[in-house]
């Protein structure tokens, strides 16, 4: 279903809603959106998009079924692109099927487990609990997005299933399965898992992993955790590693890659209502000998309660360099129905393969300003520019305004 089916079938449920013979509730947001930003081969381009996300509740007795959409069509003003949309989920949720153990979502939606994620045209149950632990299962057409509309074809599909501890207080585990398949061919098969588990009210122990089937390697694993002895304190330890995998059916398939791993240390302390400070470290390995240290300070400084102004800096030595960067962003409520942001951010960065224009400095510089008003209960205006200077851009002008009406 495209953007204009999706219009008239709001169009249509709207008109439901106000007879009293369909008790349905219908919420949502519209998001009326001017764009204007330089494109790389195109030039300046201008936009207008609308960002369209609604639910409808109330239309059994029982309260069981709801219907879910979100949904983005542009129009390009400049380049000749034309008009442009893609649907992001459109479902029929209804939950407490047998016995109230079990929920069922059809039609195109988001998936996620901790082997994969996608969008699938299909359908989704969750058993929510057999004895201690639950069960989630998907299936259907894999929804491949291209730049201009949907590329996939009738032989992509994804499925996926979960198994989950259910109701244990302080614990969250589950293992899960992911594949993918491009033209019948097995083109993603991952397994993986994710636990949480708390300890003494202070302890928060976390870790996630996926292991590539078809690679066979384990292409992401995260294990950390966090210490906060007091509401105001709290220390992170976190290791991270990651080997990139493409989908067997991609020519990046063939390319060699290294694997990155990372270790971070971090401190977080809220020293009252106003200041606020943190800071860590974080060890990066690349692969062939390649390592490198960023070294990391931030806080946040309130001296009114309208204003609030976040400073952040790091260092970085080693693997590509010695670099740096700093940013300051700060925001000011004028009244409780304006609130105007702006920030600048400059980094360093070295480049050993790619071109840099003659007489180019390496550096990326960001500023920006913004400003957003209240204008009702559910209507919202909010306005941002920003400029960008890098080895490509010596002014990147780019920015948007958003009108957000909640029904």
């Amino acid at each position: 279903m495209g953007m204009k089916a999706l219009m008239r079938l709001i169009l249509f449920l709207s008109l439901a809603t106000a007879t009293s013979a369909w008790a349905v509730d219908l919420h949502g947001r519209s998001s009326t959106q001017v764009l204007s930003f330089l494109d790389f081969y195109n030039g300046r381009q201008i936009e207008v998009a609308e960002y369209l996300r609604f639910s409808l509740t109330g239309i059994d007795n029982a309260g069981k079924l709801a219907l879910y959409g979100y949904g983005r069509g542009t129009q390009d003003l400049t380049n000749g692109e034309g008009f442009n949309n893609r649907l992001y989920f459109l479902y029929g949720d209804y939950r407490g099927l047998v016995r109230d153990s079990l929920d069922a979502r059809l039609g195109r939606q988001f998936v996620n487990n901790s082997a994969g994620t996608t969008i699938i045209d299909g359908l989704q149950l969750n058993l929510k609990k057999v004895g201690p632990v639950g069960v989630t299962l998907f299936g259907g057409r894999d929804v491949v997005f291209g730049i201009d509309t949907e590329i996939g074809h009738s032989g992509n599909y994804a499925v996926g299933a979960s198994l989950y501890l259910a109701d244990i207080q302080g614990t969250d585990v589950d293992v899960s399965w992911f594949r993918k398949y491009d033209d019948g061919d097995i083109a993603r098969d991952v397994v993986g898992g994710s636990f949480k588990q708390y300890l003494f009210k202070m302890v928060k122990l976390y870790g996630d992993a996926r292991y590539d089937l078809t690679a066979k390697v384990f292409n992401e694993a995260l294990g950390g955790v966090k210490v906060f002895p007091t509401q105001r304190l709290v220390f992170t330890g976190e290791y991270y590693q990651s080997y990139p995998t493409f989908d067997t059916t991609d020519i990046f398939s063939v390319f060699a890659v290294n694997q990155y791993r990372e270790g971070v240390f971090r401190v977080d302390y809220f020293i009252n209502e106003k200041y606020s400070v943190n800071g860590g470290y974080t060890r990066e390995s690349f692969g062939d000998g390649g390592t490198a240290d960023v070294y990391e300070l931030g806080g946040r400084w309130q001296p009114t309660e309208p204003l609030a102004i976040d400073v952040s800096v790091n260092d970085r030595h080693g693997f590509g360099g010695h670099t740096y960067g700093f940013a300051v962003d700060a925001f000011y409520d004028l009244t409780k129905k304006w609130q105007v942001a702006g920030g600048v951010g400059i980094d360093t960065f070295e480049r050993d393969f790619f071109p840099v224009l003659p007489g180019a400095e390496h550096t990326a510089q960001r500023y920006w300003a913004a400003a957003k008003y209240q204008l009702a209960k559910n209507m919202k205006a909010s306005g941002q520019i920003e400029d960008q200077k890098n080895d490509i851009y010596t002014n990147a002008v780019q920015g948007r305004f958003v009108f957000d009406y909640d029904f």
